[in-house]
């Protein structure tokens, strides 16, 4: 499972940021997830409470948004949106297009908080 792997590395990269910013903890973490790069959105949300605990990321929601699959053709110069399984134009069928969006995996926002996670009792 790669995810877990993906998870941690998400994990100190949110680390960074929040003491970079002083933060105690993250509340929040998002992320934007395409369709082509191989993460599993249902993994990765169970991966992410290992590879946060005991980190200032313990106790954070981790939020996903899916992106479209995009391509550019150089025949018709248009980009657009394209489906999984047909990296082809969408508009004039040219099928040697360059693929613009869908195989990313960015971390878009980490929410911050400057108080302790509270003790769980």
């Amino acid at each position: 499972m790669h995810e877990l792997s993906l998870c941690r590395s998400l994990v100190r990269q949110a680390g960074r940021v929040a003491a970079e910013h002083g933060a105690l903890r993250i509340r929040r973490v998002c992320l934007r997830i395409g369709p082509l790069s191989g993460v599993e959105a249902t993994l990765m949300r169970e991966a992410f409470p290992l590879a946060s605990r005991h980190t200032v990321a313990e106790g954070a929601q981790l939020e996903m948004a899916s992106s479209p699959v995009r391509v550019h053709c150089p025949r018709c110069r248009q980009e657009a949106e394209a489906s999984v399984n047909d990296l082809s134009c969408p508009r004039c069928g040219h099928w040697q297009t360059r693929l613009t969006g869908g195989d990313e995996l960015l971390l878009v926002s980490v929410d911050l908080a400057d108080t302790p996670l509270p003790p769980t009792g």
